[in-house]
């Protein structure tokens, strides 16, 4: 039996029940994760079945992804205060009504509006996940369990497209995307009914600590919130907002966020409870792991940004072999996380560091075979570099937060959690933005959709390489520690 974490109170299920409760989680978490993709490849439907101009049809997208991102600190804060399971369950019903509105939205501007409820309930779900697996596992288990959570991140990004395209050819183009909605709410009733009985009934790690009655810090939510807006919308909007001053708003958001470290430091030093425990950030395991989240994050996740772009519009495949093409990466990822999860406690950032060899390598050979191979046989020429991309892929992204999370506090895990997949979700609107650039450049002078997946490719593995880099720096930190360590 799997032994209680200390400082949690209430009764502790049996070592089984364990990972059923870690079962849902997962299935919750991949349902949420899932509408980061699967909405690319409903874009054309959604078009027609609404008529939405441009505008709309890029809010769909990146008005999900930056309530996402700006819910997931304060989310982890309120999982810490009032016990995970009440946020996690939440989280959960939120997200299946919102999505149940969005399958039924009868404008693109209502449309817009439930996604960004969608986006905020999602955000909600996602810390509390991080935040279970810490409160539920020790040891050894702990890491297993981050590795499932990892092919779950892995397979969420991987299969989006595949499942979009699945749901569409089966409902028609015209209704087809209200189903990519419609596809969450029975998956949510389920999973609701099965969290009630599953997922323990815990005071919650913070109240051991005297959190679950504190207020919450709303000066610094404010400050965080504009502060990653102002980030975060030029970075998302990139394509869609013309000329140079969108950018201004990048240094704006800097301030507020350097205004937000000072209000937190000072609310810390007068005794209140900051929204972030900015401890977390002398954790050097901590911000090592926060850092190579994002960098990763902004490298693999364009990848099929930019792939299914060149696959549906560039050479003409349907919504549903486009998700075919990038099914490897999937099945790779889906295998060497469960493994990853398994090693990372014998060979820790070494296992990381041979992962992302895999991906950089995996990547750069899937360029080269478009380059070999430009024509509408890319999707089988790039079939076995993305697989060995995915296998590397599944040991980087699980390890990595199991790393990361080793040595945070387990009344903070919550916070934490959100403030790496915070970083992730950053590191995906930076890459995005910047290999989009690229990739539209190339595009918009040459013509050639192949050239352009080319050129994107190598600003992804400029980042998949600045994240190595950060890797073997922490490896040998690691090692000069043991190296001095006390037999």
């Amino acid at each position: 039996m799997t032994r209680p974490p200390t400082g949690v109170t209430g009764p502790v299920p049996d070592g089984s029940r364990h990972w059923k409760a870690l079962g849902v989680c997962l299935l919750v978490g991949f349902m949420s994760l899932l509408d980061v993709s699967i909405v690319n490849v409903a874009l054309p439907s959604i078009d027609r079945g609404l008529d939405a101009g441009p505008a709309e049809l890029s809010w769909v997208l990146s008005g999900y992804a930056l309530t996402f991102g700006l819910t997931l600190i304060p989310a982890g804060v309120l999982g810490d205060m009032w016990g995970r399971r009440t946020a996690f369950l939440t989280g959960l019903v939120s997200f299946t009504v919102a999505s149940a509105a969005c399958g039924l939205a009868p404008t693109a501007l209502t449309l817009v509006l439930f996604r960004l409820l969608q986006g905020v309930a999602s955000g909600l779900i996602g810390p509390q996940i991080s935040g279970l697996i810490q409160e539920l596992f020790t040891g050894p288990e702990r890491s297993r369990a981050f590795g499932y959570f990892g092919t779950t991140v892995g397979l969420a990004t991987a299969v989006g497209p595949l499942a979009g395209g699945l749901l569409i050819e089966a409902a028609g183009p015209a209704d087809g995307w209200r189903w990519v909605f419609f596809v969450n709410v029975p998956i949510g009733v389920l999973a609701f009914a099965l969290a009630l009985r599953l997922i323990p009934g815990r005071a919650g790690c913070g109240s051991s600590q005297g959190t679950l009655g504190r207020r919450v810090d709303g000066v610094g939510v404010l400050l965080l919130g504009l502060g990653l807006v102002a980030v975060l919308l030029p970075l998302i909007q990139e394509q869609q907002w013309k000329g140079p001053a969108k950018w201004w708003l990048i240094p704006l958001g800097l301030a507020l966020l350097a205004a937000f470290a000072a209000w937190e430091r000072r609310t810390a030093r007068g005794g209140g409870v900051p929204l972030v425990d900015l401890a977390l950030f002398r954790t050097a395991s901590y911000v090592w792991g926060a850092v190579l989240g994002m960098l990763y994050f902004a490298g693999f996740s364009t990848i099929f940004f930019i792939f299914t772009l060149y696959l549906q519009n560039g050479l003409g495949y349907s919504a549903l072999t486009a998700g075919l093409a990038v099914t490897p990466f999937a099945a790779g990822s889906a295998v060497s996380a469960a493994v990853g999860g398994r090693l990372v406690t014998t060979r820790g950032r070494a296992l990381i560091v041979g992962g992302l060899a895999l991906v950089i390598a995996g990547t750069g050979l899937a360029a080269l075979a478009v380059h070999l191979v430009p024509g509408e046989n890319a999707g089988w020429a790039t079939a076995g570099p993305l697989l060995l991309a995915g296998v590397g892929s599944g040991l980087v992204i699980a390890p990595n937060l199991a790393l990361a999370l080793a040595e945070v506090p387990l009344a903070r895990a919550g916070t934490a959690g959100g403030v790496i997949q915070t970083a992730q979700r950053l590191g995906t609107a930076i890459g995005v933005a910047c290999v989009g650039a690229a990739f539209f450049a190339h595009l918009a002078g040459t013509g050639s959709w192949a050239g352009a997946f080319q050129v994107g490719v190598l600003v992804a593995l400029g980042f998949e390489a600045a994240a190595m880099a950060g890797a073997l720096a922490d490896l040998r930190r690691r090692r000069r520690a043991a190296a001095s360590a006390p037999a």
